[in-house]
């Protein structure tokens, strides 16, 4: 489905939710009433439509540059107040408190309004086409209605459950539930999808892409709970919720008609992709190419550039975890890594629409020219290099940015089983579920996709959980993860040290690389959870603020 602006009218139907109150009658043309918005098939299908329009792409959230994995290369620096410790209940960081909360209000609208049938239209050649789409579409917003809820937990840990729309009256004094409440109404949500979502819309007369699945149900629920088990949700390590967790990956990865719609493949975000469950695809502009092009070619501004931190974290192609001491020869040396490397990285001497990119000091990608990446880096995962910035020759590609990949739900599936049982090998039956995979096999079928060699057999708890944790990172580089991996592993203390290369190119054209610290950024465990808004406690004294934002 093509993502659609969303028109003001639609806009203020949706807005009364817990950030606001707004009359949903105040404005009775007949454009703007029920009657007419969900009076035939098309104006419902728009009304679902809207409901889509409030997934939002990473591409430009530059949230990655508040993780270890990249660094903000323009002036200012937009992504600073995410870790100067700046920021409070009255100095926000990405607030989507409001806005997700107007996103639930649109689902409950379409969910609480849409027909069931529209019984004079059956003389239309396209009736029973019409029905099916029509009675999908309060499963389609069910499941939206669940993820936009799992946004608003993944920031805020204790938010208001938001299953019916509210009155004008009642809106300001609803009280919160717990995390764990939550997590509870979503699976139950999803499982109620699961059932009644279609595995693909392929064989269907519109045959759209980009619709709610099946699939999408079932990855949002792997996920949810996997979050749940997590060290941050679940302090006293109830070794059940990752059984949970593990189950609800199985449940996909097992499921004989997910499979023929799905699989492991390479990355490659387009819609023919066997691996993408669920992406938002963006109509073409070269926004992406322009924040992202390295400085030094026309109409770069560097942006997102990956550090020096995330370019050891991909192994050597022999599949030996890279070493800086070791393997210092090896930094520069694409062909000698991991093939994702590449697909994420750019480096110093690596081929960049026709010219070889110069990191180096004085090259024509490196300092001192203006904007050049600090670390010396990148950025290639998802940069159309096809794309022209040339003054009268500009070019624009579509764009999809991905919510679930098939590699994900693989990669909570090792992680949940891994956390519950502690044991890399692990097969078995527990709680009524079968698991034929172990969490080794789970990675490893996911490095063979890349011709990586297998993690090995007999590793401890800490040096698996290390290579499976290491895993996802290079896996899910910039696709909005590792942000809130941290924060669910309790390990962004761990990660305040900020690296780059500096990079002198030697008499005999050779290069001399030295390790240079970029940024040294503050902590505090109170950013686990974001504040919420003193705008919002003043509104509802029932909302509970975060430890440590008081």
């Amino acid at each position: 489905m093509k993502r659609y602006n969303k028109l003001f009218v639609i806009i203020a139907l949706a807005a009364l939710g817990l950030s606001g109150c707004r009359d949903l009658d105040l404005n009775e043309s007949q454009y703007h009433t029920k009657t007419f918005q969900f009076g035939n098939f098309s104006e419902v299908k728009d009304m679902m439509t809207n409901v889509y329009g409030y997934l939002q792409s990473g591409f430009l959230s530059f949230q990655e540059c508040a993780t270890d994995d990249a660094v903000y290369a323009n002036s200012p620096d937009i992504v600073l107040p995410y870790y100067d410790g700046s920021w409070s209940e009255n100095n926000l960081i990405d607030d989507q408190w409001g806005y997700y909360y107007e996103a639930i209000r649109a689902a409950n609208y379409l969910i609480e309004n849409c027909p069931e049938d529209f019984a004079d239209a059956k003389w239309d050649e396209r009736y029973k086409d019409y029905l099916a789409q029509l009675q999908n579409y309060p499963w389609e917003a069910r499941a939206l209605r669940a993820f936009f809820h799992m946004e608003l937990l993944k920031r805020y840990n204790n938010i208001v459950k938001a299953d019916r729309t509210f009155t004008k009256e009642e809106v300001n004094d609803l009280v919160p539930s717990t995390n764990g409440e939550i997590v509870n109404w979503i699976v139950s949500e999803l499982d109620a999808c699961i059932e009644h979502l279609p595995s693909t819309y392929s064989d269907s007369y519109y045959a759209e892409i980009g619709r709610v699945t099946k699939g999408f149900a079932m990855a949002a629920k792997a996920r949810v709970l996997l979050y749940a088990a997590s060290p941050l949700s679940n302090p006293s390590n109830d070794k059940e919720k990752y059984y949970k967790a593990a189950a609800a990956a199985s449940q996909f990865i097992n499921s004989t008609s997910e499979k023929a719609v799905y699989g492991l493949a390479k990355q490659s975000f387009n819609s023919e992709a066997k691996d993408l469950i669920f992406g938002i695809r963006e109509v073409s502009d070269n926004n992406y190419e322009k924040n992202n092009f390295p400085a030094g070619y026309e109409g770069g501004l560097s942006g997102i550039c990956p550090t020096l931190n995330l370019a050891e974290a991909f192994d050597l192609a022999d599949g030996t975890p890279f070493d800086e001491s070791l393997h210092m020869a090896n930094l520069l040396n694409p062909s000698s890594r991991d093939p994702r490397y590449a697909k994420a990285i750019i480096s110093n001497g690596d081929l960049f629409k026709g010219q070889t990119v110069e990191t180096f000091e004085g090259g024509r990608n490196g300092s001192p020219v203006e904007n050049a990446s600090p670390t010396s880096f990148y950025l290639r995962k998802f940069v159309q290099e096809a794309t022209s910035l040339t003054a009268g020759n500009i070019t624009s590609y579509p764009h999809i940015y991905p919510i679930f990949r098939v590699q994900e739900v693989y990669l909570n599936y090792a992680e949940a089983l891994f956390e519950a049982t502690g044991n890399p090998e692990y097969t078995g039956t527990m709680g009524g579920v079968s698991y034929t995979l172990s969490p080794r096999a789970a990675l490893n079928k996911i490095r063979t996709v890349y011709s990586m060699p297998d993690i090995p057999a007999g590793l401890s708890e800490a040096q698996f959980r290390a290579r499976l944790r290491n895993e996802r990172r290079v896996e899910l580089c910039f696709e909005g993860h590792r942000m809130w991996d941290l924060r669910r592993w309790k390990t962004g203390n761990l990660t305040v040290d900020i690296y780059g290369l500096n990079i002198v190119k030697d008499g005999d054209d050779s290069f001399s690389c030295t390790k240079k610290k970029v940024q040294t950024r503050y902590w505090d465990d109170k950013m686990l959870w974001y504040p919420i808004s003193a705008v919002e406690l003043h509104k509802n004294p029932n909302l509970n603020q975060n430890t440590g934002w008081n």
